[in-house]
């Protein structure tokens, strides 16, 4: 393949990649929003951010399992977004609560799997074009900083109430895209060596347990903030642009912080940058508490990049350090379902609940705890691991 085929494929990938993060703005950013301008409070609007985790345990494990049987990754997403769009038209014409539970089962069993099938696409064509991942990965942060910006300015004059609409829109535009991909192979994908006998090799480890057990910490209090800052900002008077700029600050924070780790991380150790990062975390939510001024919470998402970016970066590479290769892709699915599943689920009933009775700052000090919890015991295992190796150092 001429070194002009392969840079015109991973341009057409890249543009698929910032389309496809213009999407995830969107449901990230708006879609409580939109449930809001349906009617719904708190509580249910809680319980509809927690069906995506729930239904993304069954719909990854079966469109990976899809794609290593049928080898091949491009036609899984073509479906995965043809499915999304058809669900995404029948959601904007419903507006009673049972209704809208029910469709967004099936519109996040095809939307959910759509980024990890996308990441593997990213891996396998940088590592044809000896690049690295992040060269390309980084296109999906500025697609969701660039959407929410512009998109926060159209969503604030025409009302949250046409989100399901913009969606359409770019999930079009996404598919045209995917047609111009260039197919390759699904090698190694997450659930491709998702069996209990490799899932116990990794769960029997007291450190990976330790490890999964504080990533949940983390992950409830980001996901809450996920949820719920948006119905935040409104209901201290912001408007839906200010939440979109809340959005696009804290994924262009986030660049420079995965370039810089790609280049230096490597001269720190994980476990205190994890625990660092949490605490980062800790105190970004415990200012989201303490203000009322929407102002001032928008300039908390700047600690982003030292809370998000450096953890989601470090974690997949503290994983790929102490899980044999052979195990991998379990690590990897496990990983996932924690920080994504069961940790959506479980703050996306919390935090209605949460928000309903006490509302936004009783939902930011509970992620400060949360968060907290995470950096204490992330530091700890930083402290027993550094002593592990200095005993061992001794006896030799």
């Amino acid at each position: 393949m001429s070194n002009y085929t392969s840079h015109h494929e991973a341009n057409w990938l890249r543009a698929f990649v910032f389309t496809v993060f213009m999407i995830a703005s969107i449901v990230v950013s708006y879609f409580p929003l939109y449930y809001k301008s349906l009617g719904f409070n708190s509580v249910q609007i809680g319980l509809l951010y927690s069906v995506g985790p729930l239904v993304s345990i069954v719909s990854n494990l079966f469109w990976g399992v899809a794609s290593d049987k049928l080898r091949t990754l491009k036609k899984v997403i073509i479906v995965l977004l043809i499915g999304y769009l058809i669900i995404s038209l029948a959601l904007s014409q419903i507006t009673s609560f049972a209704a809208v539970s029910s469709l967004l089962i099936a519109f996040y069993f095809f939307y959910f799997p759509i980024f990890p099938l996308l990441d593997s696409f990213a891996i396998v064509t940088a590592e044809a074009e000896g690049k690295s991942f992040i060269s390309i990965r980084v296109f999906g942060s500025i697609g969701f900083a660039v959407s929410g910006l512009v998109f926060g300015f159209v969503l604030g004059s025409i009302g949250a109430q046409y989100s399901v609409w913009v969606v359409i829109a770019l999930g079009t535009v996404s598919l045209l895209l995917a047609f111009r991909l260039t197919d390759k192979k699904a090698k190694q994908t997450t659930v491709k060596k998702m069996e209990f006998g490799g899932l116990w090799k990794v769960l029997k480890q007291r450190e990976v347990v330790l490890f999964f057990l504080f990533v949940l910490l983390l992950a409830i209090a980001h996901r809450l903030n996920e949820a719920f800052l948006g119905l935040a900002l409104i209901e201290l008077g912001a408007n839906e642009s200010l939440v979109g700029l809340a959005w696009m600050l804290s994924a262009v924070s986030e660049i420079p912080i995965f370039f810089l780790l790609s280049a230096y991380g490597d001269r720190f150790k994980e476990l205190p940058l994890l625990a660092f990062s949490c605490l980062m975390f800790t105190i970004r939510f415990l200012l989201l508490a303490v203000l009322q001024d929407p102002i001032w919470m928008l300039s908390t998402q700047v600690l982003h990049s030292v809370s998000f970016g450096i953890f989601f970066f470090v974690a997949i590479r503290y994983l790929s350090r102490v899980i044999p290769d052979e195990y991998r892709s379990t690590g990897m699915a496990v990983y996932t379902i924690v920080w994504s599943s069961i940790a959506g689920l479980l703050s996306g009933t919390i935090g209605g609940v949460l928000m309903q009775a006490y509302g936004k700052d009783v939902v930011y000090y509970t992620s400060t705890m949360f968060a907290l919890a995470a950096s204490l015991g992330f530091g700890a295992l930083a402290w027993y691991s550094q002593r592990a190796e200095g005993l061992k150092s001794l006896r030799k």
